[in-house]
């Protein structure tokens, strides 16, 4: 009996610690419930649909529900705010990319450090923009946009939509790094830009693929030049800036995932391979550049080095043009 005994009490010591390891693991299981990716623009805009084609595929590959929570408003303050306050545990994660750059350069302060408050995951959606004019414009190319300018100082019209956006901002870089001298026009939407352009009021605009399609697809516009460092998917016959002649331009605007800084890296190394396994899909892909975007996985610490690149060249537009910093 003393060996049955034994036998059985040593059987339960073997079952007991097998099942620790398994109940640490169970534990630590990440994602095992819903996770909220906080997006800094209402439903509806490119980087919207964007982050929710992510978190569509994300949820198929990881078994758990991305729920897109949008809380637009002041310059991404608001869902910055938000995340930064949430527990660091990988059920809450943050859109950031070069909107949370320009607010880091154009804001005197803010409630949270965007490199110290947040850790990167990976980069998502990548945007170009358009030099865009009228269609029968004198202007056929950045070129003669340049030559028309500097004939005439000031008298060159070029839209965008409001300041420290990242049109605007590139419209600033454009004029400073051809060294022209130009009137920047700024309006409270794309829509009322578009209108001013059609009517002549504007001579030319900077502004997304997205916004103008529309009116490229019916002949109302023209894209005389990209802004990236490569001619897009989806105009390649419209030439870059770059090669335009203005070696020195380039505006690529992006987005991606952050979480709150004290997130595990077990936790940042499950999203990140997620988000590269997922990203390549042929119809994500498709989708965006339907939309005028390509969708480009990095690791984390490419992300933090381009997030840092953009505030410093953000602050730089921003203090050369004299823009006045906001409260």
């Amino acid at each position: 009996m003393r060996a049955v005994a034994f036998i059985v009490a040593i059987a339960a010591l073997f079952l007991a610690g097998a099942a620790l390891p398994r109940s640490a693991q169970a534990q630590n299981e990440y994602p095992n419930r819903p996770v909220s990716l906080i997006v800094p623009y209402a439903a509806g805009g490119v980087a919207d649909v964007a982050m929710r084609m992510l978190g569509d595929k994300l949820s198929s590959r990881l078994g758990q529900q991305f729920v897109i929570e949008n809380r637009p408003g002041a310059g991404g303050i608001v869902a910055a705010q938000a995340a930064a306050s949430a527990a660091a545990d990988g059920y809450t994660l943050l859109m950031t990319g070069n909107n949370t750059a320009i607010a880091a350069a154009l804001f005197k302060s803010l409630p949270y450090n965007v490199l110290a408050d947040f850790t990167s995951i990976s980069t998502a959606a990548f945007f170009d923009l358009l030099v865009v004019t009228r269609a029968g414009s004198p202007l056929h190319s950045v070129k003669e946009v340049i030559a028309a300018a500097r004939a005439n100082p000031g008298k060159l019209n070029i839209g965008t939509i409001n300041p420290g956006s990242t049109q605007n901002l590139a419209a600033e870089l454009f004029t400073s790094t051809a060294e022209i001298k130009a009137t920047i026009v700024p309006f409270r939407t794309s829509p009322d830009m578009a209108g001013a352009l059609l009517r002549g009021d504007i001579d030319v605009a900077f502004e997304f693929y997205a916004a103008v399609h529309g009116l490229l697809v019916d002949n109302k516009l023209v894209a005389l030049a990209s802004t990236g460092l490569s001619r897009t998917a989806y105009l390649p016959q419209v030439p870059t800036v770059i090669e335009s002649g203005l070696k020195d331009y380039e505006v690529t605007s992006w987005n991606g995932l952050s979480a709150p800084a004290a997130t595990a890296k077990r936790v940042i190394a499950t999203l990140n391979q997620a988000v590269k396994e997922v990203i390549p899909s042929g119809d994500i892909q498709s989708r965006a550049a339907e939309m005028g975007m390509a969708m480009r996985w990095c690791t984390p610490d490419e992300m933090t080095a381009r997030m840092k690149a953009d505030m410093s060249k953000w602050s730089a537009v921003i203090e050369k043009a004299g823009i006045a910093k906001r409260d």
